[in-house]
């Protein structure tokens, strides 16, 4: 049990930004600690996920999929790439940029991201029910697109 130092403010715990923002801290941990378990980061399974399911994809296309800034796409590349992946190689219609495709060990990290990824959302959604999940999933998406 807290002392009464631990205790929210209601004004906070009626606010939904302040509500999301701690839920997004904590899946923050949560997720980077089941992705850093198996070898990656956050931006390592969105890149993989983006290459697996579209197909092969400049560095730019990736970024604007995954909402990750060029910089950091770069970045990941290297180390994506480093680890062997993913291949990076120049576009045929367009030698100036380069295309990223995933190589079959990439396919394999995914996967294993994945498992990972659900094992921490199963912790991280725990307190509700399988129609609460579906619905929470549901409506943020609908945060999220608008």
């Amino acid at each position: 049990m807290g002392s009464a130092d631990d205790r929210v403010p209601v004004r906070l715990l009626e606010a939904p930004s302040w509500l999301l923002a701690q839920v997004a801290t904590h899946a923050g941990r949560v997720v980077g600690e089941a992705f850093a378990g198996v070898g990656g980061r956050r931006y390592h399974y969105a890149l993989l996920a983006a290459l697996v399911e579209f197909g092969p994809a400049s560095q730019a296309a990736l970024a604007r999929r995954c909402g990750i800034d060029r910089s950091d796409v770069v970045a990941a590349l290297n180390e994506l790439s480093a680890a062997g992946l993913v291949i990076r190689a120049p576009d045929s219609g367009d030698r100036r940029r380069n295309v990223i495709t995933p190589t079959d060990e990439g396919r394999a990290s995914l996967a294993r991201a994945d498992a990972a990824l659900a094992m921490a959302h199963g912790a991280l959604l725990d307190p509700l029910t399988e129609e609460e999940r579906a619905t929470l999933v549901r409506l943020l998406g609908r945060l999220v697109a608008s």
